[in-house]
């Protein structure tokens, strides 16, 4: 029975984990240097840092990636550590695009999807590299088609994975552990916050955690509360890349991560006693399990930004830059 649970979640894992990768890369091809020249220019209010950060990261499909850029550019003394704030409050909202996408149910269009991305590859290959038509061969166009596929190339391995991760469902409420991690999550939900920032510090991705769960939870296995308990887990899970980029660095590049921590640390705190209120509340949306847990972590993190961000125009920000 082990080996019928594990094997389909780790290949399932390394599926979507491949997809993710896929899609970060070839988007940050296509738009990457724009929105390194975008960082560095559009941050001059903790607001504008907010909308640069949401629309960065939902584009990039990489809240890590974005942190990370944060850090190196305050480390590198091109960005001041105030001007990084609102960035951190947009990579927490622009995250959820991901997850908002797959509780959309559409795992049935992952073959179509990779089947569409490897025509336009072809495609584009052939223009390009093989000259079939001359006066195309040389068109910028190419490069485009060629991102764009890739980056569907790799949505399409996201359900795929998503897909496969679904299966063990049936074997997994068979196992004594499933039924000791649900009851002890009657006791507190505890459980499900731990379970979501070790899971996320451990791979590294909150959206390939949150995949795994809305996936498991689409069968009826897992309650939304624990779901949700999960979901405010993961987002401090997510801190720990930050926190180990920065380690080495300037004080400035140490705030950054530390201010991550603290915001999504304060946020499960927030909205921990608030668990059952916010499942009901989602619940008001929609009748599936999966998106009401895509838009719990959507409603959790606009909230914990919006509370947060006119923190962020305190005087005494500025003043850690000369730290």
């Amino acid at each position: 029975m082990f080996i019928s649970i594990a094997l389909p979640s780790l290949l399932g894992f390394i599926i979507f984990l491949c997809g993710m990768k896929l899609m970060e890369l070839a988007l940050f091809r296509i738009a990457g240097p724009t929105f390194l020249g975008m960082l560095e220019r559009s941050t001059r209010t903790p607001l504008h840092g907010l909308l640069l950060g949401t629309a960065s990261t939902a584009f990039l499909q990489s809240s890590t990636a974005v942190t990370a850029l944060s850090i190196g550019l305050v480390n590198s003394r091109l960005l001041p550590f105030s001007r990084t704030l609102g960035i951190i409050l947009g990579t927490n909202i622009g995250t959820c695009l991901t997850t908002e996408l797959i509780g959309l149910n559409i795992f049935h269009l992952a073959k179509p999807i990779i089947g569409v991305s490897f025509v336009l590859w072809t495609i584009s290959t052939l223009l390009a590299e093989y000259r079939i038509i001359p006066l195309l061969a040389d068109w910028r166009g190419n490069t485009i088609i060629r991102s764009v596929s890739v980056v569907l190339f790799g949505f399409g391995m996201l359900l795929l994975g998503i897909t496969v991760m679904q299966s063990i469902g049936p074997t997994l409420m068979e196992t004594n552990m499933y039924h000791w991690f649900v009851q002890q999550s009657q006791t507190t939900l505890l459980w499900g916050v731990l379970t979501g920032a070790v899971l996320t510090a451990c791979f590294h991705s909150s959206s390939a955690v949150i995949a795994m769960i809305m996936g498991i939870a689409a069968l009826d296995a897992l309650p939304l509360e624990l779901c949700i308990a999960i979901v405010l887990g993961s987002n401090i899970g997510t801190c720990a890349t930050a926190i180990l980029a920065s380690i080495g660095g300037t004080r400035g590049g140490q705030f950054v991560a530390l201010s991550h921590l603290l915001l999504n640390i304060g946020g499960a705190l927030l909205f921990y006693p608030f668990i059952d209120l916010l499942a009901a509340a989602v619940l008001l949306t929609t009748d599936s399990i999966s998106s009401a847990i895509a838009h719990s972590q959507t409603l959790f993190n606009v909230i914990c930004s919006v509370i947060a961000l006119p923190i962020c125009y305190l005087k005494w920000f500025s003043r850690l830059d000369q730290v």
